[in-house]
């Protein structure tokens, strides 16, 4: 029964750390941080995005600001780097005092996207489709052992299609569906393996021009619910016990604003409001409290060249009474939790970000480039871990535009995208 309750506790040990190495994250979601023009401006998108996967991520309503046909090709790099010490024993899951630099790679991220507006059909409507990195990560202990042979990984995407429409010349509205699919594996081979779920997760979104330069966009998405089926197997007495694991992501809501008014329309400033409901989300409630995010971007438009900055504050969401049970698999003392709340503490309040953008780099074809950072954090969990991550982040984006998309407004293009 010893190990038993081993295995128990140190895969929840690995549901709550597989993403903790996306330094970048709220929480554990990207939030249109690692696009290539959002990304720049540390992920402003709500209202008035600068790149069409944030709008297909994000605000659906958004999308009829790309005209004609649009097609987005972009990567990221996300490299953190966490450390962790443990000052006590954890008999039940079997960690000694270690103190130690996770030794996982940093992870690509892949975001693509297309949108298709059908005006020419006499539908005042914009079509989506993306194939979106949501999260993924790795944590790895292994070279330690007192650390019990700790090591994680996730990986999650989406696929969302959305349409937006113009109601009337100042509003429009759209609504979006993503699939998810996410992959995990936990830390001991031969007692839990890859295993792989799917899950719906759906978007309403608004956006309505409140004056010729000012855009407010607000969007409300439901929680994505996956059920990881026999996500550990344990065999305790030579008698086999399958365990399955419930993890959600939250619901978000949120509410943007853009401004063009100043520098005779080059200049465009925005902020985004999010509020993540973590406490009703899977799995995540037990360590989690609902969390405020708010970003501000900057883009500055000379010519055929954006220049572009961002800062983003997030609360802590570390939850400070953590549950004995995380997503279903009973943990044996707060010890254990505080453990596991380690791996997954996200927990720098401040981010920082830049970019630029080249329009027409060749005929038709825009380059996006971004780069990024979150400030070093450290956090006391209990009495007897401690944690401190910090991270870095670089992405590019091709976008090709076709059609009407292919016209753009120079000196001032951020009234619109196309």
């Amino acid at each position: 029964m010893r190990y038993f309750n081993i295995l128990l506790c140190t895969f929840a040990v690995f549901v709550g750390g597989t993403r903790a190495t996306l330094g970048q994250s709220f929480g554990v979601e990207l939030q249109n941080t690692l696009m290539p023009a959002s990304g720049g401006m540390a992920g402003t998108s709500i209202a008035r995005p600068q790149d069409l996967t944030s709008a297909i991520n994000g605000n659906p309503a958004a999308l009829t600001q790309f005209k004609g046909t649009q097609f987005l090709f972009g990567g990221a790099w996300a490299e953190p780097t966490f450390n962790m010490t443990q000052t006590s024993q954890l008999p039940l899951i079997g960690v000694e005092p270690y103190s130690a630099k996770s030794t996982a790679p940093g992870t690509p991220m892949g975001n693509i996207g297309v949108t298709q507006d059908v005006s020419a059909l006499g539908m005042p409507a914009t079509f989506g489709i993306g194939f979106v990195t949501t999260a993924g990560g790795f944590a790895d202990f292994r070279q330690v052992p007192q650390s019990n042979g700790t090591s994680t990984a996730q990986t999650i995407f989406n696929l969302p299609v959305g349409v937006g429409l113009e109601v009337t010349d100042r509003l429009s509205i759209g609504a979006s569906m993503a699939l998810g699919i996410a992959f995990f594996d936990g830390p001991f081979v031969g007692h839990s393996g890859m295993t792989p779920d799917y899950a719906l997760r759906g978007t309403l979104g608004a956006n309505y021009l409140l004056t010729d330069c000012t855009t407010v966009g607000a969007y409300y998405q439901t929680e994505q619910s996956f059920t990881f089926d026999n996500a550990v197997i344990l065999s305790p007495l030579n008698n086999q016990i399958n365990f399955d694991v419930n993890m959600d992501l939250p619901q978000n809501i949120g509410i943007g604003f853009a401004n063009t008014a100043l520098c005779d329309g080059c200049l465009l400033l925005a902020v985004d409001f999010t509020y993540k409901l973590w406490d009703q989300a899977d799995l995540y409630r037990s360590i989690y409290e609902n969390q405020f995010v708010v970003q501000v971007g900057t883009q500055y438009s000379m010519g055929r060249y954006r220049l572009r900055a961002g800062y983003a504050w997030a609360e802590n969401p570390l939850d400070d009474a953590p549950d004995l049970n995380v997503g279903g698999v009973p943990l044996g003392n707060l010890a254990s939790v505080r453990y596991t709340e380690g791996l997954l503490a996200i927990t720098s309040q401040h981010r920082m970000s830049f970019g630029i953008g080249v329009v027409d780099v060749l005929p038709g074809i825009d380059l996006d480039m971004m780069a990024g950072g979150m400030f070093k954090d450290t956090e006391q969990l209990g009495d007897f871990t401690t944690t401190s991550i910090e991270s870095y982040w670089i992405g590019f984006g091709l976008t090709w535009r076709f059609g009407r998309g292919a016209v753009i407004d120079l000196p001032a293009p951020n009234q619109w995208n196309g």
